[in-house]
């Protein structure tokens, strides 16, 4: 089973570290990345995200299991961090960084993995997964930055409504239930537009890749990676088994935790005045080590 999904994953790690070659390598201007990162995020991910959802049958069952058990583990993690702030008195600067470093997710190498290892069934249960979690480790990142919550409060609200990805959850899942079909010509043009996504956003995670100065923060670093890494999946494993969801949500679930956070975090840290240069080494350890840490937590489950 190791030798398996090492194989189904092998060419995720292979595109991230093609990116970051390419770009430590210079040979393709930092524009290009700006760009390559603008397309995906506005055009290539939410076609992609609305053609895996406006195609799917979506079963009430598995949005009821994924609600309870994403809304069970936020909360419980979410308290945990909050008392431990009061605890050890940490600041703003580098509670949000913990926040996201434990809460958020990349989503490239989400869909890529699960697209993988669990085909279209998989994909509908992550996308659902996502339509919940994107606005939710949103607040909860921003919040955790300001001390003015209910003036920041409106700002999230309005930006998560302008979200592309989301919009395309939302659009996906509308016509999936208005009953409407795709002209076969418009579905197989947008399944090439999906098809150049995962491929280039991987390219891009890989790209965004910094590893300097992070021998300073040994500890922070292992105890955001150990968590988010190992302690997450952990956790979402033994709420699955505890609410008796099914094997198949419960695999993508597990999957979905054991994530690494996400590129994003970065810019929303340097925004809000945090620690950026902490939340750059913990994007790009948690990224590398997800490497082993995705295939040794897979094999243990499946």
């Amino acid at each position: 089973m190791f030798q398996t999904i090492f194989t189904v994953l092998f060419p995720l790690i292979g595109l991230i570290s093609l990116g970051y070659v390419l770009k430590q390598r210079k040979w393709l201007e930092d524009d290009f990345w700006r760009g390559a990162e603008k397309l995906n995020y506005y055009v290539l991910f939410p076609v992609m995200l609305f053609l895996n959802l406006a195609t799917a049958k979506i079963q009430m069952a598995v949005i009821e299991d994924v609600v309870l058990v994403v809304f069970s583990i936020m909360a419980v993690v979410s308290i945990a961090l909050y008392i431990l702030r009061h605890i050890y008195q940490i600041s703003y600067v580098r509670f949000g960084v913990y926040v996201q470093g434990l809460l958020r997710f990349n989503t490239y190498i989400g869909l890529a993995a699960v697209s993988a290892l669990f085909q279209q069934q998989g994909m509908t249960i992550f996308a659902v997964i996502m339509v919940l979690c994107i606005p939710l480790v949103n607040v909860l990142s921003v919040l955790a930055f300001t001390r003015s919550h209910e003036m920041q409060l409106t700002k999230i609200i309005l930006g998560l409504a302008k979200n592309p990805l989301i919009l395309g959850c939302i659009i996906g899942g509308l016509f999936n239930f208005s009953g409407w079909s795709l002209w076969i010509g418009s579905e197989h043009f947008l399944k090439q537009i999906a098809l150049c996504s995962l491929p280039l956003g991987l390219m891009c995670v890989g790209a965004a890749l910094q590893f300097q100065g992070f021998q300073r923060e040994v500890l922070p670093l292992g105890m955001m990676t150990f968590g988010r890494l190992f302690a997450m999946p952990l956790i979402a494993f033994l709420v699955c088994k505890t609410f008796q969801i099914d094997a198949l949500t419960t695999q993508v679930l597990v999957l979905f935790f054991a994530l690494p956070t996400a590129s994003a975090s970065y810019v929303l840290t340097r925004v809000y005045g945090g620690d950026s240069e902490l939340m750059a080494s913990i994007i790009s350890v948690q990224t590398v080590v997800a490497a082993g840490s995705l295939i040794l937590v897979l094999s243990w489950m499946i």
